[in-house]
């Protein structure tokens, strides 16, 4: 299954239907009218960067390689690099260049690689592509699962990373509307006879990076609330439903800032 294919077809992901619930304008500017953005975000070039390293880092455990931090730390030198040359246009937040962000990204893998366990699940998928058919869509919901290990009991953890300025509450994690999709998509794809614990593995990019495990679980009732939401979103889009969220404090680094603008002139 090729994500890159899936992606080409008509489709929901969490981060569409993430969008449109933030703000249904820069849904419509983005994902529909498909508009170049303003600039791309460094949060977002950054955390790219650092979720391929982590998959390598599982590609190479998953065949007996554990690799270092000098390797991974490398790994992210060179890629860095790479993705700062592949996108000249990347607007940097304040206080932040090309050479803190690298120094940061370093550090934050140090402290994965120290905290990181070492435990004897088995490793079933990583960066693993899934589509979920939900009755009364015309359209599938597709995503991507980080890691998905199996125990010895037969359980599965569902682990999705996170790069974050902030440490999660428990309670943003016991909600969090990607990890019920996730729970919600492994039950509809062979795994209904399975536990599954999920788990975000947080890289937090405070002054002294850290990084953190936080684990939480779901259940049908928090499946049947998701598929609900997912379905009142698709009613919107399908409707036309529009609405800008200016007040919004994600308004000052949005990338379509520059459209809104312009939509509220016409």
């Amino acid at each position: 299954m090729d994500i890159l294919e899936l992606r080409k077809q008509p489709h929901l992901s969490v981060s569409s239907i993430n969008s449109y619930i933030d703000c249904s304008l820069m849904y419509k500017f983005s994902r529909i009218d498909k508009l170049k953005p303003d600039f791309l975000s460094d949060n977002l070039i950054f955390g790219s960067c650092l979720h391929r390293i982590l998959a390598e880092f599982n590609q190479e455990k998953m065949m007996g390689n554990i690799l270092s931090s000098e390797d991974i730390e490398d790994m992210f030198k060179t890629d860095w690099e790479k993705s700062a040359k592949d996108n000249p246009d990347i607007q940097y937040s304040t206080g932040n260049t090309y050479r803190t962000l690298l120094n940061q990204g370093v550090k934050m893998l140090q402290e994965f690689m120290k905290r990181v366990p070492e435990n004897d699940a088995t490793i079933v998928a990583i960066e693993e592509p899934f589509v979920m058919h939900i009755e009364g869509l015309d359209i599938p919901l597709i995503g991507i699962m980080d890691l998905v290990e199996e125990h010895d009991d037969g359980s599965l953890t569902i682990t999705d990373y996170k790069t974050s300025k902030r440490s999660m509450a428990i309670s943003e994690v016991d909600s969090n509307f990607q990890l019920t999709v996730y729970y919600t998509a492994a039950k509809a794809n062979g795994y209904a006879d399975k536990n599954i614990s999920l788990k975000f593995d947080c890289l937090i990019k405070t002054q002294k990076p850290k990084f953190e495990q936080i684990y939480t679980e779901r259940s049908s009732d928090h499946s049947a609330k998701a598929i609900k939401k997912i379905k009142l979103v698709w009613d919107g889009i399908q409707k036309g439903v529009f609405i800008p969220n200016d007040t919004s404090w994600r308004c000052h680094g949005c990338s379509y800032k520059s459209y809104c603008d312009k939509w509220f002139q016409n």
